[in-house]
């Protein structure tokens, strides 16, 4: 008998060391990135500022299921963080997270948190279709199902909803708002969260939608760690190093960055955030730069070799980069596609940070499997790599490595390998896409197709990228991904 597989079932569970902090945030969409990113800074802002935890303790909520909640209920909360360096592991219990709610059980629970006046941030992370948007345009999504539903019930289901309807109520009880902060990786990601804000607002009261753009603030974020999935084995694991049984834990590379602009609700005065800068947040007046340098250069070639190396049979980013071809690729790509496209932030040497990057990719003991970075492409394309291949088009800039990710993810969206085998598309459009894909004969179709997709590409950008992919395609049929990557490297 056993607690879950492969566990003694008198293993003992792991628990709080500290009370529970009072809560001073709600963070919606709580998966292991911000537990091992946002929640770890937070926490180290309070002990470096003087307060043990202070009122800034964290309500989690999970929007879907309520697995989060189950798993860490019985450990007050508590978690591990297991940092997973090239020269060995450290282990840190992270206890900031005080709460965890599920919305699809008790949505007024979750309203009731965030209405709460002790409540001055409501952070996110619900990765970028939680935002029930058109990622070509950034715009709400009306006829997205969930925006229809909060458009009709006082209950809502989805992030935009919720945040809406909690704003509404702080509004009619005469109390600030709370500080809305993004922490997907989105370009402009608080800019954009505050346009959908205000969009769905504006349908329900024009001046709920008013007072949001007046009082309100959104200070847009760069957000930077690389979290691998937590796998079973991982857990079992730990269990057998440290005695305890955490069914939650969260593994990490030692690199963080957490960029965030200064700008948050002011009516709280010097209380609307924890001491950030304590704990090495960079606190700026533009995220812009950052944003740009964060998407395109990670996010962009961490989908680009996912979807490029899947396709070649690798199945993590460090086993990956360690095949010569793709580290050549992924050189060329910083240097000739990526680097080119945009301004660096100050004093922000590029080339050092392309180095610095490939050295967290090439980390053996991250296990970041090119499936999972692969999932929901359809709307990550626009930020990661539409962005940049629509800069290098303006100015005349050649762009093949770019071209042959794209082409490489709408192999991959179709649903099947280049030897045949089928693959396990995980994104929202993966219905509409494999239909399209099977829908056409040959490869100049089914690019098309899927250019013609115009919840991911604009229609110009679409006209000018037809054949450049289409070349792309052809050669990753014929010639097969490693021939074709020494094409461009």
């Amino acid at each position: 008998m056993s607690t879950e597989a492969g566990l003694p079932a008198d293993l003992p569970r792991l628990s709080r060391k500290e009370p529970a902090p009072k809560a001073g945030i709600v963070h919606l969409g709580l998966g292991a990135f911000f537990r091992a990113h946002g929640a770890i800074y937070i926490e180290d802002a309070i002990r470096s500022s003087g307060g043990r935890y202070a009122d800034w303790g964290i309500i989690g909520v999970s929007l879907q299921s309520p697995r989060m909640r189950d798993q860490l209920a019985p450990q007050d909360f508590a978690y591990t963080a297991q940092e997973l360096g090239p020269e060995g592991e450290s282990l840190r219990q992270v206890e900031i997270v005080c709460d965890v709610l599920v919305a699809r059980e008790d949505p007024e629970t979750v309203l009731t948190a965030m209405s709460d006046p002790a409540v001055r941030i409501v952070t996110l992370t619900v990765t970028e279709k939680g935002y029930c948007h058109d990622p070509a345009t950034g715009r709400l999504n009306t006829g997205h199902p969930d925006i229809r539903h909060d458009l009709e019930n006082a209950l809502p289901v989805s992030a935009p909803g919720f945040l809406v309807r909690a704003l509404a109520r702080r509004k009619a009880a005469g109390l600030p708002p709370f500080t809305v902060l993004t922490c997907d990786n989105l370009p402009e990601n608080g800019r954009l969260v505050k346009g959908i804000v205000l969009e769905l607002a504006e349908r329900l009261d024009p001046e709920l939608s008013a007072w949001i753009a007046a009082e309100g603030r959104f200070p847009a974020t760069m957000v930077d760690r690389i979290v691998p999935a937590t796998k079973p084995e991982d857990v079992e694991a730990l269990a057998a190093r440290t005695g305890r049984h955490d069914a939650a834990p969260v593994l990490h590379e030692p690199f963080r960055q957490w960029v965030v602009e200064d700008d948050f609700v002011p009516a709280y005065g010097k209380d609307a955030r924890p001491d950030l800068a304590a704990a090495g947040v960079e606190l700026v007046s533009d995220v812009t730069a950052y944003e740009h340098m964060k998407l395109r250069m990670l996010n962009g070639t961490h989908s680009s070799l996912a979807y490029l190396g899947y396709l070649a049979g690798h199945e993590t980013i460090s086993e990956t980069v360690a095949d010569p071809v793709f580290a050549r690729f992924v050189k060329a790509l910083w240097r000739n596609e990526i680097i080119p496209s945009f301004k660096a932030p100050p004093s922000v040497d590029l080339v050092a940070y392309a180095d610095a990057l490939f050295a967290r990719y090439a980390n053996p003991g991250i296990r970041h499997r090119t499936w999972q970075i692969a999932m929901d492409g359809s709307q990550k394309l626009p930020q990661r790599i539409l962005g940049t291949l629509r800069d290098n088009l303006a100015a005349g800039r050649a762009s093949p490595g770019l071209c042959l990710a794209v082409a490489a993810w709408m192999i991959y969206v179709g649903g099947t390998d280049l030897e045949g085998d089928p693959i396990d598309v995980r994104d929202p459009l993966a219905e509409r896409l494999k239909s399209l894909s099977d829908g056409a004969d040959d490869a100049p179709a089914k690019v098309s197709a899927l250019v013609g997709v115009t919840d991911i590409f604009d229609a110009a950008l679409a006209a000018d990228l037809r054949p450049r992919i289409t070349e792309a395609y052809v050669r990753l049929q014929d010639e097969g991904v490693r021939a074709a990557l020494e094409t461009v490297s």
